[in-house]
C-alpha cells in the first residue's frame, strides 16, 4: 500500500486520506513534522536529503521530516522517523507549528502544517541511505549566514522556519543553559 498522508484544513483539522504522492501532485494541505536535533555544543544536525528523493533530492535540512500516518500521534511519528532516517533515539519537544507551500522543479507542491520538534542528543546518526546522502552538524549563525549565499543548497521548509527555530533555540539555550 502506498503511503497516506494525512489531509487537514487550515486549523489542522483532519479531513481524510489520500496517497502521498497524489497529494504532493496535487498541492492539497496535509499535516508533517520537522525535527531539530542538537548536540551539546548547541550544533544543529542537518541531513542532505537522498539523491533518489522524489523532490529536494541532494539539499541539505533539518535533521528529519516526514508525515504522521493515519492514528499515529505528532510525537509517535517524529520518534518513528527519526529511528528510520537518522537511526537515532531521545527525547523530543514540541514547540511550534507553521503552514508552508513550495511548488517543486517536478511539479509537485509540498502544502504542509508542519509540526516542529526539538532533541538533544550527542549520538552520532546511523543514516538510512535510501534517505539521507550525508549529515554535518552546524551551530545556527553559519547556516543562516549560508542559507543568504546558497539557498538553493537547503530546502524551502528549513529557510521558512529558520528564524522561529533559532528564536526557540536561544530561549532554550537562555533557560537550559543549552539547546532542548
Amino acid at each position: 500500500m502506498e503511503e497516506q498522508v494525512i489531509l487537514v484544513d487550515m486549523d489542522d483539522v483532519p479531513k481524510g486520506q489520500m496517497d502521498k504522492m497524489e497529494a504532493h501532485e496535487k498541492g492539497l494541505l496535509h499535516r508533517a513534522f520537522s525535527i531539530f536535533i542538537f548536540n551539546s555544543k548547541c550544533e544543529l544536525l542537518l541531513q542532505q536529503r537522498a539523491l533518489s528523493k522524489y523532490h529536494s533530492r541532494g539539499l541539505w535540512t533539518n535533521t528529519c521530516c516526514s508525515h504522521p500516518r493515519i492514528g499515529e500521534s505528532n510525537i509517535q511519528a517524529a520518534k518513528r522517523r527519526l529511528m528510520e532516517e537518522m537511526g537515532m533515539d531521545c527525547e523530543l519537544n514540541y514547540l511550534f507549528k507553521f503552514t508552508y507551500k513550495a511548488i517543486f522543479e517536478n511539479g509537485l507542491t509540498e502544502h504542509e502544517i508542519d509540526h516542529v520538534f526539538f532533541g538533544m542528543s550527542d549520538q552520532l546518526p546511523v543514516i538510512n541511505k535510501e534517505e539521507v546522502e550525508s549529515f554535518k552538524y552546524v551551530d545556527l549563525d553559519t547556516l543562516k549566514k549560508d542559507i543568504v549565499v546558497n539557498p538553493n543548497a537547503y530546502t524551502p521548509w528549513l529557510r521558512i522556519c529558520l528564524d522561529e527555530v533559532i528564536a526557540h533555540a536561544s530561549t532554550a539555550k537562555t533557560k537550559n543553559g543549552h539547546t532542548a
